[in-house]
């Protein structure tokens, strides 16, 4: 009988069935990685709204940035993490639509290895340049581009990143091929944007909002249909003439197969996190804005995560075929 108390008691915890431990998940911090740099659009957005969540479920949420190819790395790592709800992944529109067509040998489906929690945020794409860049608007941008695209550096933050995808579907709009230079993340990417060793660059508005308002590099055209509040003076796309309208979304994701009682506690812990004002507010002031709360929750992801890849993996085929 001590025998099998003692080994009873020397499983542990985490041998109990999942089940069971839904019921008083959680009993101790949560890792959400981050597949990409410290720094870009995923990793900002996510440190931002888990700590908020974090506070609600009574736990840490511990970010874990591990980059690399495309943001395909930490996604695959999540996607065999076991579905305990103690290893999450802040994804993004790179990670889950861009990633699978662009980079080779993923070893992740999308739409079948993850349990969808919530949206999280939307942003634009902003094109920026370095600070000393010749063009004063955007229609000296655009024809110096045409004219001299051949002889320019373009810096994203990795093959089948959000920030690849947007420079993809930039160069297809303008009908130009730029030297592509591929970074492991945004940061890194903007650090040499910065320091003048490439000539301009494709990311979201949450990565270079505080840059363009700093002066450290010009933006140029926001990838929607109208300017962002926070960045006034920079023209959209549609008054430019472009054809250049992209969202790029984040989001929050668990392995398949966490049980539904973890997936309804995290989703209600994020949707109370994206209603707090101060996350709104650090949000918005970085061009970035707030799902309806229809949107938020893990059904209506997981149908947007499907029908993403759906409209965008053609778009992308055929934008990599003629762009680079």
């Amino acid at each position: 009988m001590i025998k099998l108390t003692c080994l009873v008691a020397c499983v542990g915890f985490s041998a109990m069935p999942l089940v069971a431990q839904a019921q008083s998940y959680p009993v101790r911090s949560i890792t959400v990685v981050v597949p990409f740099p410290a720094g870009g659009p995923s990793d900002v957005v996510a440190r931002i709204v888990t700590e908020r969540m974090g506070r609600t479920l009574g736990q840490q949420m511990v970010i874990e940035n591990v980059g690399g190819a495309g943001g395909t790395l930490g996604s695959a790592r999540v996607a065999a993490a076991r579905p305990d709800g103690y290893t999450l992944l802040a994804g993004s529109m790179g990670s889950h639509v861009a990633a699978p067509v662009l980079t080779p040998n993923v070893k992740y489906d999308s739409a079948r290895d993850f349990e969808p929690i919530g949206l999280t945020a939307n942003a634009p794409a902003v094109i920026v340049a370095r600070k000393d860049f010749p063009a004063e608007n955007l229609s000296e941008f655009v024809a110096y581009l045409k004219e001299n695209a051949d002889k320019l550096k373009q810096a994203h933050g990795g093959i089948g990143a959000s920030s690849h995808m947007a420079c993809l579907l930039f160069n297809q709009a303008l009908g130009i091929r730029p030297t592509s230079v591929a970074y492991r993340g945004t940061g890194p990417a903007m650090n040499d944007l910065v320091g003048g060793h490439v000539d301009f660059l494709c990311e979201q508005s949450v990565s270079v909002a505080e840059q363009i308002k700093a002066g450290t590099v010009k933006g140029y055209v926001v990838s929607a249909n109208q300017r962002l509040a926070t960045l006034p003076d920079i023209p959209s796309a549609k008054e430019g003439g472009i054809n250049y309208q992209m969202s790029i979304w984040a989001g929050i994701f668990a392995p398949k197969g966490t049980p539904k009682e973890i997936i309804a506690k995290l989703a209600a812990a994020l949707d109370k996190a994206l209603d707090d004002p101060s996350v709104r507010e650090r949000i918005a002031e970085l061009g970035g804005s707030i799902p309806a709360k229809q949107e938020r929750a893990p059904a209506s992801f997981a149908r947007l995560v499907k029908a993403e890849i759906a409209r965008w993996s053609p778009i992308l085929k055929a934008a990599s075929v003629t762009t680079n």
